[in-house]
Parts: C-alpha cells; structure tokens; sequence
C-alpha cells in the first residue's frame, strides 16, 4: 500500500472538544457488526463469511493474529504508520524509523486482506450499495503502551514519542480507510482499539523494572491523541475496549461517534455515564454475544434480552436507543471455533433485527 509522507501539524489542545450532534452512523440497515479478529489464517474464506454473515449490517475487514508476526493488533498497526515502522524484540514490537522485514510481512497481510474482502464484496454484489464497512486500528494510547522505544522503555514513557506515534497512525490510518473505501466504493469507518486506554490513565501499567514505573497518563493529553485520529481519519470514528473503568467523560467530550464495550464489565457508574454519552448524541456497541461457544449456544431473542437488560438501564426509551445501539460480540472472535465465530456474528445481526422490527420487546 502507497504511503505519503506525514504532513500532521503536532498542535496539541487541551480544551473540552465539541461532541456531534448526530446520530451515528445513520445506516437503513441492521446496527450490528464484529469487533475485528477472526480465527484462522485464510484471509477469502474469512472475507465470504463476514461479508455473507453481515451483508445486512456492516462487515468488517478481518485480523488474524494467528498468522503471526505483523498480523496482531500491534503488529497490523504498524503496517499503518507513516514514516515510522516497527520491529520485533523479546517482549513484542519495538518502534523503529525504517521498515524491515516485520514491516513488510505486516503490509503484505494486511494487503492480502483488502484484497480478499473486495473479492467478497464484489462477489455479493454490494460494490456501490452504500453499505457501511468498518476498518480496525490499534488506539494511540494502546500503541504507545504496547510499543518500545529503542532504550527498552514503553514508547508512553515519552510524550514526544506518543505524540510522533499519533500523528503517525493517524495519517496512516487515514489513508488506509480512504483506500479501502474507493476500492469497495462505500463509505468505510473506522475502530480504535483502546483495551490499555483504563490503565494508562489509572498508572497500572509496568515499567521495565520496579525502579522504572510507568506514570499514569493525564487525562488531557489521552483526550488529544484521541482527537488528533478522530479528525484526521475522514470518517465517523468509534472507539472499542473490552476492559473495564471506561473514561465516559473523557470520549464524552471527544468526537468518537460511538464507543463499543464488553455488556459484562459494565458498573452501576458506567451506566450513568453511557447514558450522557448517548444523550450527546452517540450510540453504543454492547457485546453481548459471547466471544467463545458456550455450553448452550443462546437464541436470537436471548441475545436481544440481555441488550434490553442494560438499555432499560439507561434512562431512554427503547424507540428512542433503536438506531443509537450495535450488537456486537464481547470481544474479538480470533480465539473462537470458526463454526462459532460465524454462529457469533450472525447471532448478533438476528438479534439486532429483533430490536429494529420490535423496540419495545
């Protein structure tokens, strides 16, 4: 994939930012959609089935962390960035100024993966039929948490380094959806995984060594690095964490268009936060349906309970939350059976159908 060069100016706010106004992702279809992983390592049969599994609701484009090296959420990342790459040392990835094979390997499949999810969509014919498509992409501060620097430390140890590693990701990821977009010819939105965004604002993160702690992050400089890839990436913007202890006033006051979370890491405080947020004009990813098979593998009308059991929670009726809530999983599916993983995504979209024909089930 062609990258520019970085032309993002390094103008850092701390002020309130200005919520949207509308509703996210105005869609006609079904609000339902993947986090990202999938299991297995063939990138077309993957494509088929989220495109065929999700052709009512919007389809993703695939990871496989099982492949490898370059194919994490890490490693995929830096496929994405511009003008600095990334290379493998003991404990993971470590942020360097040239790419070399690491770099490689992740462009090649992350390439590989457009490739097989145009082939899908031209294949079901949705070229053109405006339907949404998602991208994903490892949040800055999770990348600057999950990235060293070439002295060993954590690259969120240095703010310069973070604030290179944002405005990198950010222009690399814009390009990236507006690629993706023209070549499938609908609009394509884009997913920010944040899973260490809790810890790094509550200090919990590990430094190298008991003597060498990492500080928590403040508030202000996350909301930042935040907003410098929501205004950069040319696209509605979710954000997506599984853990729990969410910031809601920091995305509140973000421009995240939605934030996806895991239903059961929800505490009585998150839900009086979630409801400002919705009330400010965003929606919700609530994952619901269960990342790995269960014992009993639950109804559409069960899946649609438990999404009712936190919405009812919410202080809104439920005709009003009807285009504001995504069905989603809990989690990415990569660690899942690949005859779950299509029973997941699909369970999702049948129980988001549930909700649309019949708010007030």
């Amino acid at each position: 994939m062609k990258q520019s060069r970085c032309d993002v100016q390094y103008g850092w706010r701390v002020s309130v930012f200005a919520p949207p106004v509308a509703s996210p992702f105005v869609s006609p279809f079904v609000n339902a959609t993947g986090i990202g992983s999938w299991p297995g390592t063939a990138a077309r049969s993957a494509a088929e089935i989220v495109v065929g599994e999700l052709a009512d609701a919007v389809a993703h484009l695939v990871e496989l962390p099982a492949r490898g090296v370059g194919a994490d959420m890490i490693g995929r990342t830096g496929a994405l960035l511009i003008d600095l790459a990334v290379d493998t040392v003991p404990r993971g990835y470590r942020v360097v100024s040239r790419p070399g094979a690491v770099t490689r390997r992740a462009v090649s499949m992350l390439n590989e993966d457009m490739d097989a999810l145009e082939e899908a969509w031209e294949k079901a014919g949705l070229r053109g039929g405006g339907r949404l498509v998602k991208v994903q992409a490892c949040g800055p501060i999770t990348l600057a948490a999950g990235l060293e620097l070439a002295n060993g430390h954590r690259a969120i140890t240095d703010l310069g380094a973070v604030r290179d590693l944002a405005a990198s990701l950010a222009e690399g990821v814009a390009v990236h959806r507006a690629a993706l977009a023209r070549r499938l010819d609908t609009p394509v939105v884009v997913q920010f995984d944040e899973p260490l965004l809790p810890d790094a604002l509550g200090g919990r993160l590990t430094g190298v060594s008991a003597l060498s702690p990492v500080a928590a992050l403040d508030e202000a400089v996350a909301g930042a690095l935040l907003e410098t890839c929501v205004e950069r990436a040319g696209a509605d913007v979710l954000l997506h964490s599984c853990a729990a202890e969410l910031p809601w006033d920091l995305l509140r006051r973000s421009g995240m268009r939605a934030v996806a979370v895991d239903a059961h890491t929800l505490r009585a405080a998150d839900l009086d936060q979630m409801a400002a947020f919705v009330d400010s004009g965003r929606g919700i990813g609530l994952g619901v349906v269960p990342a790995s098979a269960p014992e009993r593998q639950p109804s559409a009308e069960e899946i649609a309970a438990d999404v009712v059991a936190v919405t009812d929670r919410l202080g809104f009726s439920r005709g009003q939350l009807v285009d504001r809530i995504w069905v989603t999983p809990v989690c990415g599916l990569a660690s899942a059976t690949p005859r779950w993983a299509r029973g997941a995504i699909g369970l999702a979209c049948k129980a988001a159908k549930l909700l649309a024909e019949d708010p007030d089930r």
